[in-house]
């Protein structure tokens, strides 16, 4: 790709081709450790070629590696050091290398290029990668920057920007082959051989109607092994996949698991064709939808490991005071049976015993609910068997860690009877996490809150609230009898 722009002449030419001549004599370095990580032989080059600085020898380094290499090597470097880095390479740097960097990196990355350079950069990119990196923008500079585009391309972007995000709208690459049915197959690859505006990798070529909507697709191999004369029509496949540009990308994913996809056309809401969706856009999507998942699970948001000090912070207060206040109604519990536990310190040390095993267990149970939710797995016509399962699971469970810790209590402590308090508080802890770890999720799914944000605090705060109200309610009760 070629980017106007001078602001990357760091260094002078003279020393530029010293360090070229020097650079060709020194064996590659490798590239990734045996961890798989960036090795360190190749960040300290990438580190001397930077320090001194020598734009020659950084693109001897950079240059035939993938742009997903240089993302990890972006993301290795400081933040002084990517500017340089960026800089450096100029017109060698690869811009789809921000596609494959967290948001942070990205973004810090675009805010210290001057636009014509992003501009010229977005103008080599499919659709798809291009709309990737500049969502990021806000709106002035999204429109600063396809304002020194083409008006088609201009046109394409705006267009896939004005879908909401994470959907297929966002996703879909606008490059595509259309041919109307009438076309020949000789026809047909001859306008593929003479156009230029074509996309770099593509699997099939749609057919479609006078009104743009799609008949089928023709895949490439059946193209190739096709007579000339035959028209398109005759080798269609009509069994097409239709994906509205406004489906959510979770779904859109679900539905290329399901029916083992390569790629699907993408319609407006008149049902016209405009663009198409692949398989490795579905790869990055499965791949954020399970980072978010496991994110929100911990409580962290949509944090990244390259976030500032501040940032990451601020980001994991507000979980951290829920989970506060959460632990403070459990302190109530607790406080409501002091004279108890003054009774028999023994109380006090098998607590966090029981609650401990009921935030295990439920934290086991909501984790697959919250997953079985997140691919489709766990609906209406299931949902009873596996409520009724994880019910008897955590019963099951119950009285069994009741046997063994009622026996362990019994001999620690020389008193069966706390071992009966314990393992009967220990069956009513688990039961209780084997259900709500099951309802809270299905709860918050159906009132179309994300269970993977909350169901963790008010899991844990049933099991601790349960465990301890079961486990002293008990023993109170049997010494107010005896």
């Amino acid at each position: 790709m070629l980017l106007p722009y001078k602001w990357y002449d760091l260094v002078g030419r003279a020393e530029g081709q010293v360090q070229a001549e020097m650079s060709d004599t020194v064996a590659p370095a490798a590239l990734r450790d045996e961890d798989g990580h960036i090795s360190e032989e190749l960040l300290g080059r990438i580190h001397e070629a930077l320090a001194v600085p020598d734009a020659s020898g950084l693109a001897h380094l950079v240059e035939p590696l993938h742009e997903a290499d240089v993302a990890d090597i972006l993301e290795a470097l400081d933040a002084d050091e990517r500017e340089s880095f960026v800089n450096l390479l100029g017109d060698k740097f690869d811009f789809l290398a921000l596609t494959e960097v967290d948001e942070t990196v990205r973004s810090e990355i675009l805010e210290f290029l001057p636009t014509e350079a992003v501009a010229e950069a977005v103008r080599e990119l499919e659709t798809d990668d291009a709309v990737y990196i500049l969502e990021d923008l806000d709106e002035g500079e999204q429109k600063e920057i396809l304002d020194q585009l083409p008006a088609p391309e201009r046109a394409a972007l705006a267009r896939s920007l004005d879908y909401p995000e994470e959907t297929a709208g966002r996703r879909m690459q606008s490059e595509f082959i259309a041919v109307p049915p009438f076309w020949t197959v000789g026809h047909t690859i001859d306008y593929m051989r003479e156009s230029a505006d074509l996309p770099d990798d593509f699997y099939e070529v749609f057919v479609v109607d006078p009104t743009f909507r799609p008949i089928g697709t023709v895949s490439l191999n059946r193209l190739l092994r096709s007579k000339r004369p035959v028209r398109m029509d005759a080798i269609v496949e009509d069994d097409i996949y239709k994906i509205e540009a406004t489906a959510d990308q979770e779904e859109v994913a679900r539905t290329f698991e399901r029916y083992d996809l390569i790629s699907a056309a993408v319609t407006d809401e008149s049902g016209r064709l405009v663009g198409v969706i692949t398989v490795d856009d579905i790869i990055d999507v499965i791949e954020e939808e399970a980072d978010e998942d496991i994110r929100r699970l911990g409580g962290v948001g949509d944090e990244e490991i390259s976030d500032s000090v501040f940032y990451t912070t601020k980001s994991r207060f507000t979980w951290l005071m829920v989970n506060l206040i959460t632990a403070i109604m459990a302190s109530g519990v607790i406080s409501l049976f002091d004279a108890t536990i003054e009774q028999m310190v023994a109380l006090a040390v098998l607590m966090p015993i029981v609650a401990s095993m009921g935030g295990n267990a439920g934290t086991q149970t909501m984790t697959v609910a919250v997953r079985a939710l997140a691919t489709g797995d766990l609906a209406r016509f299931n949902i009873r068997r596996v409520v009724t399962r994880e019910t008897i699971v955590g019963l099951i469970n119950g009285c069994m860690f009741a046997l063994i810790l009622g026996l362990v209590s019994s001999f620690w402590f020389g008193s069966s009877q706390l071992g009966v308090i314990i393992g009967l508080a220990m069956i009513i802890n688990l039961l209780a996490a084997g259900i709500f770890g099951i309802l809270i999720p299905i709860g918050l799914h159906k009132a179309d809150l994300d269970p993977a944000i909350a169901s963790g605090a008010f899991v844990t705060t049933v099991t601790d609230v349960v465990g301890f109200f079961a486990f002293l309610g008990l023993a109170a009760w049997w010494f107010n009898l005896a």
